[in-house]
């Protein structure tokens, strides 16, 4: 019970902390990410990994087709077998992908922030066709998440000082 109270009494006195020091959340008023929220669109190749990325971003930011900002995003997808049986089957894929991206400025047409981000995701083939193919697509999709989800957090720490 004394562990429960030093743990939220820690937590509020934090919470204070950063409230002092002049913290402010990301996607609250002023924050970093309040010039994107509602005022972004995403472009991304017509494929099911480029709607996926997309998809995860407008989540993050919201969608305006009209925004004074517009953020191109192109990812890749490499996969690599990575566990072998002794008959020489393949039971585990890794998928390593890449997302390039670039913010641009539609007022003036120019690259306010650009970059790339890279992560894996992996999958088994131990089970039927069906299942592995299933397994296959689930990976991708998750990488796509992981990858917007990166493309984000650098977007919003990037983004303070933007106009809106």
């Amino acid at each position: 019970m004394w562990l429960h109270r030093r743990q939220t009494l820690f937590a509020l006195s934090a919470l204070f902390a950063g409230a002092a020091c002049g913290f402010r959340p990301a996607y609250g008023p002023d924050g970093g990410a309040s010039a994107l929220v509602d005022n972004l669109r995403v472009t991304a190749p017509k494929r099911q990994d480029g709607f996926a990325i997309a998809q995860r971003l407008e989540d993050r930011f919201g969608r305006n087709d009209a925004g004074r900002y517009v953020l191109d995003v192109t990812p890749s997808i490499q996969r690599q077998g990575l566990a072998t049986s002794v008959a020489g089957t393949t039971n585990r894929f890794r998928l390593t992908g890449d997302a390039r991206y670039a913010l641009r400025d539609t007022t003036g047409d120019t690259v306010v922030r650009q970059g790339k981000v890279t992560n894996f995701t992996g999958f088994s083939a131990t089970g039927s066709t069906v299942a592995t193919l299933v397994a296959e697509r689930d990976a991708k999709a998750r990488l796509m998440v992981i990858l917007a989800d990166q493309i984000a957090e650098r977007l919003v720490i990037a983004a303070e000082g933007l106009p809106t």
